[in-house]
């Protein structure tokens, strides 16, 4: 094979990024603009320019000790990058990079298509054959420093070149169509990578802060302990719930339950990894980010620090994502602990089982417990609920989405709810016997929420700013015990249950459940705060 120096090579690679891994790019630029007159130029123009760019950053990034490597990785990610946002219309930003990382390997089995296999062989391993193949001509380094000094002012001069001949386009572009960046393969997820990196690992030494260290429960020895169920859904939307409006009945059994129902719940980010410790920390979704997320402790420490609540965390789905590693946790994923298990799925309810002997272990101190759902965790659905709730037929019953009819994965997806309607319901029929004994509650809240095909989007994930309602608008309620009943004025809360509220409510609204004292605590967040009798 003939010698081509390693700037032609990246040429090449670049043009193959350009023309197959872009797909995403491209669709999405074609919905804000038609493929008609001007807009033909437009687009050539855009694909001349994305390539150009392509080649401006690998040619600036590469060197003869590692351009073949560094290729070959390229592409081998970019073909896994290409399937995802082809598939499921995701962006690959920071946390969804972050998201990825800490996705343990079942979930990931959920994801594995034939689909994907053909991606990675034809835009990853066959490309990375031909680098590998390919013989390059290196010169010295004098030489090598020339043609790379050389060929990056010739391809910035022909980028400013293609923006300015079209300036008035580019600059609409750019100002109109901000998300179009994220679409962009390879270059928008390297960036990612060093965000990711740099926010994650050069941050200096992480030292936890402490966070309600004053934090006290002052009552007398005779008032009733409080017990309280924290139930962290996975990806359940608000307008899937028949409690919501819904016209599907999703929550025959919760519906039997006087449950308060806040049909107006947001989340505080749209991935698992950032909502679950956002959503237990003091910040507001404005303020939170994640590096105060693991630098500072978050509910379960101040409910420790009274050191008169038993905290317990039991996880069905990937982990507590570092907000239960100061208290104890139990993996509930696997047979080991859950007993209630069938084809390689642990079900939710299998949390249930042995909680009696904790609560009774618990001596006089109130009791915390968090159970953290596998829920309606995609793209899967079909496996997230046993065949007994198989109510909507027909279901979609592969991981590739697209292949499926809207009805087929609406019904899958809406089943599992009724699979969430039914462990909830459980919850609440465990929690009953002890109203006796302790002032009991439940509060649901789920994580983030879920595309399921509009315009194309699927799954969850996306930029807080550029997210669908879909992903953002969860489904959230609590019921109570006689005993929390007789503490609450119900008329009032029916009135503020349809209003406003947010993730940024747990932390507030769970210590005021345990009258817990503390400077951290924000009555004005406490969604109870003004439906709480006052004790005489």
């Amino acid at each position: 094979m003939k010698k081509i120096s390693q700037y032609r090579l990246i040429t090449y690679v670049s043009l193959l990024f350009a023309t197959f891994y872009n797909f995403s790019f491209f669709k999405n630029f074609f919905l804000a603009y038609s493929f008609h007159g001007i807009n033909i130029v437009y687009f050539f123009s855009v694909f001349f320019t994305l390539f150009l760019f392509i080649s401006f950053v690998l040619s600036l990034l590469s060197s003869r000790y590692y351009v073949k490597p560094f290729l070959i990785i390229l592409l081998i990610v970019s073909s896994f990058t290409a399937y995802f946002m082809d598939t499921y219309n995701i962006v690959i930003d920071r946390e969804m990079i972050r998201n990825v990382l800490e996705t343990n390997f079942n979930e990931s089995l959920d994801l594995f298509s034939f689909q994907l296999v053909l991606y990675v062989i034809f835009l990853g391993i066959l490309p990375s054959f031909f680098v590998y193949k390919t013989n390059i001509d290196y010169g010295t380094f004098k030489k090598e420093s020339f043609r790379k000094i050389k060929t990056l002012i010739l391809l910035l001069l022909i980028i400013i070149v293609t923006l300015f001949s079209t300036s008035k386009f580019y600059t609409s572009f750019f100002r109109e169509h901000k998300t179009l960046k994220y679409y962009a393969n390879p270059t928008y997820w390297m960036f990612a990578i060093v965000n990711y990196t740099k926010k994650t690992y050069f941050t200096g030494k992480l030292v936890v802060k402490k966070t309600g260290d004053d934090a006290l429960i002052d009552e007398p020895p005779t008032q009733r302990k409080e017990l309280i169920m924290m139930v962290v859904g996975e990806a359940t939307r608000a307008d899937r719930f028949s409690l919501n409006g819904y016209e599907r009945e999703t929550n025959p059994l919760l519906k039997k339950e006087d449950v308060y129902n806040f049909s107006n719940m947001s989340s505080c980010g749209t991935s698992t990894a950032y909502s679950v410790p956002c959503m237990f920390s003091k910040f507001t979704r404005k303020t939170y980010d994640h590096k105060k997320g693991i630098t500072n402790e978050n509910l379960l420490d101040v409910l420790k620090h009274t050191k008169d609540v038993n905290i317990l965390w039991r996880d069905n789905n990937s982990d507590s994502k570092g907000v239960a590693l100061r208290v104890k946790y139990e993996d509930y994923k696997s047979d080991k602990l859950n007993t209630i298990c069938e084809n390689g799925e642990c079900r939710d309810e299998g949390m249930l089982v042995g909680l009696d002997d904790f609560i009774k272990n618990s001596g006089n101190n109130d009791v915390f417990i968090i159970l953290h759902q596998m829920g309606n965790h995609g793209p899967a659905y079909y496996k997230r609920y046993p065949k007994r709730f198989e109510k909507f037929k027909p279901v979609c019953k592969t991981n590739q989405l697209e292949k499926c009819t809207k009805e087929e994965i609406t019904n899958a997806y809406d089943n599992a709810i009724l699979h969430t309607d039914y462990f909830l319901s459980q919850v609440i029929n465990f929690l009953k016997p002890y109203s006796n004994k302790y002032d009991t509650a439940m509060f649901y809240m789920s994580d983030h929420g879920e595309s399921l095909g509009e315009n194309g989007m699927y799954l969850h994930g996306m930029p807080y700013f550029m997210a669908p309602k879909e992903q953002t608008h969860v489904a959230s309620l609590m019921w109570f015990g006689d005993g929390m009943k007789k503490q609450l004025d119900l008329n009032k809360l029916n009135s503020i249950k349809n209003n406003n509220l947010s993730q940024d409510n747990l932390f507030h609204t769970i210590l005021g459940l345990f009258e817990v004292q503390t400077d951290e605590y924000d009555k004005k967040l406490d969604i109870l705060s003004t439906v709480r009798k006052e004790e005489k």
